[in-house]
């Protein structure tokens, strides 16, 4: 049990905690919720030591350990990225460490009898039990399904991580977290980072892990499919629910329709009381009437709203200009970077007022293509514009080209002309910057108020061809509902590239899926897509190739014949896989009898067979363990490829 008591935190005057106490239980799942700036980054740096509190503390028994995921982070590492993962097991590679020294000491040693040896035999064995203990023959394979989990393709795990972006490196960061496993585990935005194929697996590791977990997130759905508790913060204080993020919504509102209602009925009840004494105040007859009425006043506790933060944005794109039908169209359109061909021989037509959501993998080319689309880099092929379409772009990095030395207000000045220059102020106070904020440099914004600024610029120009590349990055929960609502009500054609199931939901109306160089399309929104595939998860959509989706009509006998090869080669698969699976448990099985039996003798000399030596008896126990620790090593890569093949057999049915 972790116990945050009676904490404090002032910034330049301000309160952001004022005197808040809670408790983290042992499986807990929370998630910490609240607006840009309420605490929340904060607060997990206090809890994880790395910041100091005004007042209070944090309470953590001495036998929890506490991992850490920052909301931002750039690794300096010169490793590879296998390398820097193995990080993760500091302790498993000392114990490494001491047992090759220990086993080193005592092949020189021939004093077998001595007390001396003995010890040594003793702490040998106790440093390998602890290394197996903490899963220390398993190390490679934890390490090959985390980073494939988060996105890693086999060949990038002896890749330098300093070639990766620093997304990419903060992937890394969270496969070092969830392999260290820590007792407690906080997570700030970890889903920035990640697409929805990593989200869901994130998903399903963090609802299974065995420690508590804490939170900060604005994705709804990865947040209702983890948690059972919510945290909000708001205005320096802390409201504790025990449900998910939409449970807590609804208790929210129906905890302050209650309180509402109560302390009307109190105003109400207060004011005739007043009447009352002010009508008899004087008069003799009713003076114990009065009196009492009196002290009912005094006794009566006052009923307190609790006050919540409902500064929000407000905005509504400008309307969209009038264009051509055909708003976009592509012939063989092609993009090849030197280390990679990302995307070959697009084919598709963007009509008016369509809302496409672009979704697959990082690395596959949905940014790649809105950057094509936004005229920011070139490519091979042929895309036409159609009449009269203006263009307005959101990049996903659109905070990096804000130039840090400007003042907010400067920012927009600069882009400003004709009837929209007297607006600024009010743009601005729109987005929330307001009175001396306008005058905040950029390089000191928050990752949200930057966000919250590269929107307010696309205010003033009007487009009809909205191209958003992860817009909701860095926003708090009801700055995107705003921003949903405002491309709820845009009359002009959206192109949205985003990771974000609930906020994709109901806004668009048109998929393209991105794999292989190649794009797919499927009419609805998200939940459509996903449902028309017949998936679980967004996961399956790389090992689904074999089966014909709905919106592929035309199946012939060639497919069929393909798809039956196919399924007679994973049985054929599966039975070879399963057969060494059964060989390799067979192996572990007598290789733990054997090391069982020259254990004993090891412990208690006295057992041994007449004219055995006890230093062979110990060559054969080490030589055992390492033949052990390298049957359970193949013994789990045969799982975990008898896995693969089970999950292909499901895809094609």
């Amino acid at each position: 049990m972790y116990s945050v008591n009676n904490l404090s935190v002032q910034f330049g005057g301000e309160s952001l905690f004022d005197h808040v106490s809670f408790i983290i239980n042992e499986k807990d799942r929370i998630g910490l919720v609240g607006k840009n700036g309420a605490g929340k980054s904060t607060l997990l740096k206090i809890i994880c030591k790395q910041h100091k509190p005004d007042e209070g503390g944090i309470l953590i028994p001495e036998d929890r350990s506490v991992g850490y995921l920052p909301q931002e982070l750039m690794s300096q590492s010169e490793k590879t990225v296998f390398e820097e993962a193995r990080t993760a097991f500091h302790e498993i590679e000392t114990l490494r460490t001491r047992i090759d020294a220990l086993e080193k000491e005592l092949s020189h040693r021939t004093d077998f009898e001595s007390a001396d040896y003995q010890k040594l035999l003793r702490n040998h064995h106790s440093a390998y039990e602890r290394f197996h203990l903490f899963g220390g023959q398993s190390v490679h394979v934890d390490i090959e399904k985390t980073l494939t989990g988060l996105g890693f393709e086999t060949s990038d795990f002896t890749r330098p991580l300093k070639e990766f972006s620093s997304g990419w490196q903060m992937r890394v960061e969270i496969a070092k977290l969830l392999l260290s496993k820590p007792n407690l585990i906080l997570l700030d935005e970890p889903t920035n980072h990640l697409d929805i194929e990593s989200i869901q697996w994130l998903e399903e590791v963090l609802m299974t892990y065995p420690g508590a977990v804490v939170l900060v997130s604005h994705d709804r759905a990865f947040l209702d499919n983890i948690t059972q508790r919510t945290i909000e913060i708001t205005l320096g204080k802390i409201y504790d629910y025990k449900a998910n993020y939409s449970e807590y919504l609804r208790l929210r509102e129906e905890r302050l329709e209650s309180q509402l209602a109560t302390y009307n009925n109190q105003q109400q009840q207060i004011r005739q009381i007043e009447r009352f004494i002010e009508r008899f105040r004087y008069k003799n007859t009713k003076s114990k009437q009065v009196q009492s009425r009196i002290r009912m006043l005094e006794k009566m506790e006052d009923v307190e709203l609790d006050l919540f933060d409902e500064s929000g944005i407000r905005f509504r794109f400008p309307p969209a200009p009038h264009s051509g039908k055909i708003v976009l169209e592509a012939k063989n359109l092609s993009k090849s970077f030197p280390q990679k061909t990302v995307l070959t021989d697009l084919n598709f037509t963007v009509v008016k007022q369509e809302k496409i959501a672009f979704v697959g993998r990082n690395g596959e080319g949905k940014t790649t293509l809105s950057k094509i689309i936004a005229r920011k880099i070139d490519h091979d092929g042929e895309l036409k514009f159609g009449h009269q379409v203006i263009t307005g772009y959101y990049a996903q990095d659109q905070s990096d080209f804000l130039d840090p030395e400007k003042t907010v207000f400067a920012t927009i000045d600069e882009i400003a002309t004709g009837d929209i220059r007297p607006k600024i102020k009010s743009i601005l106070g729109g987005f929330l910057f307001s009175g001396d904020t306008i005058e905040k440099k950029v390089k000191v914004l928050s990752g949200g108020e930057k966000s919250r600024l590269s929107l307010a610029k696309l205010l003033l120009i009007p487009s009809n061809l909205l191209v958003l590349d992860e817009p909701t990055n860095h926003l708090d929960m009801q700055s995107k509902d705003i921003l949903k609502n405002a491309l709820l009500q845009y009359q002009g054609t959206l192109i949205l590239v985003s990771h974000d199931r609930d906020f994709l939901q109901g806004l668009t109306n048109k998929v393209f899926e991105f794999k292989d160089t190649k794009i797919r399309e499927y009419i609805g929104d998200i939940y459509d897509f996903l449902e028309s595939r017949r998936l679980r998860s967004l996961k399956e959509l790389e090992m689904n190739n074999a089966r014909p989706s709905s919106f592929n009509p035309g199946i012939d006998q060639t497919d069929n014949k393909v798809t039956y090869e196919r399924r007679k080669q994973l049985e054929r698969d599966i039975r070879k896989i399963s057969g060494q699976i059964e060989k390799s448990e067979a192996e572990i099985h007598k290789l733990e009898k054997n090391i069982s039996s020259l254990n004993e003798r090891l412990a208690d000399p006295s057992k041994l067979e007449k004219g055995e030596d006890i230093n062979h008896v110990y060559q054969k126990y080490t030589a055992m363990q390492k033949d052990l620790d390298l049957e359970v090593e193949n013994w789990e890569k045969l799982n975990l490829e008898l896995e693969k093949l089970q999950e292909q057999r499901v895809s094609i049915g």
